[in-house]
């Protein structure tokens, strides 16, 4: 009988081990949408992207979204949060956080006034500017940085991704994160969010503002004389 017994738990963890094997060498191929079940929820970007209706009020968001859907969110929350950034209009581009029934805005960033130039004082010498330009389909280009190349841009469960190459750092692309601040249509400032490596380090704040019309000044290239006492003289 002890013979019949260990027989039996040696075939017993043969099956086992097999059966492990198996899974372990299995291939999963759970095609182009089906990734998203592998990626962590926190992960995920839950952002609602759309255009603001005329059905918006005070203290109301409407936006028919990418995908067709008409939202009213209340943005109550947000206002009192400080999570409204651009303001919103119609027909202006909306990029939204909600809670999970997708009836109260709990982020809203204007990205209708997010786009355009935005520059700010060169640090090195302060007598030029400098920046980055945000454009309509997440391509963003730098403004008078020779050293650092901006690529692309996107809102990303409301942080503002930015992927940038810099000079001599062959095709490597950069990936930086950060958290916006204020946003008007203005002005613009934003924080880098570095990775938590355990050492407090200071925040990287970026204030920008729209380039400023070059003064043209009153010259209407007509060239006056000075005047002279004789010319008051009768």
């Amino acid at each position: 009988m002890k013979r019949i017994a260990n027989i039996l738990i040696a075939v017993a963890l043969v099956t086992l081990m097999t059966a492990c094997g198996g899974k372990k060498n299995q291939e999963v191929d759970p095609g182009e949408e089906g990734w998203v079940e592998y990626v962590p929820q926190e992960l995920r970007d839950s952002t609602i992207f759309g255009i603001c209706t005329d059905g918006s009020a005070m203290n109301t968001l409407q936006m028919v979204t990418d995908n067709g859907d008409t939202l009213t969110l209340n943005v109550g929350s947000a206002k009192d949060a400080g999570m409204v950034f651009g303001g919103y209009a119609t027909g202006d581009r909306m990029a939204v956080l909600a809670d999970k029934n997708n009836s109260r805005a709990t982020m809203i960033v204007n990205e209708s006034t997010l786009m355009g130039e935005w520059v700010m004082p060169n640090p090195m010498d302060g007598s030029s500017e400098m920046g980055i330009n945000i454009k309509e389909g997440g391509i963003a280009e730098s403004i008078n940085q020779g050293s650092l190349i901006y690529k692309t841009w996107r809102l990303n469960n409301g942080q503002l991704e930015i992927v940038s190459v810099r000079e001599g750092g062959g095709d490597f692309e950069e990936t930086e994160l950060f958290q916006l601040l204020y946003l008007t249509n203005d002005s613009l400032a934003f924080k880098e969010i570095k990775p938590n490596r355990g050492v407090k380090e200071p925040d990287v704040i970026f204030e920008y503002r729209h380039p400023q019309p070059e003064d043209e000044g009153d010259d209407l290239g007509i060239e006056l004389e000075e005047g002279s006492f004789e010319d008051f003289v009768m």
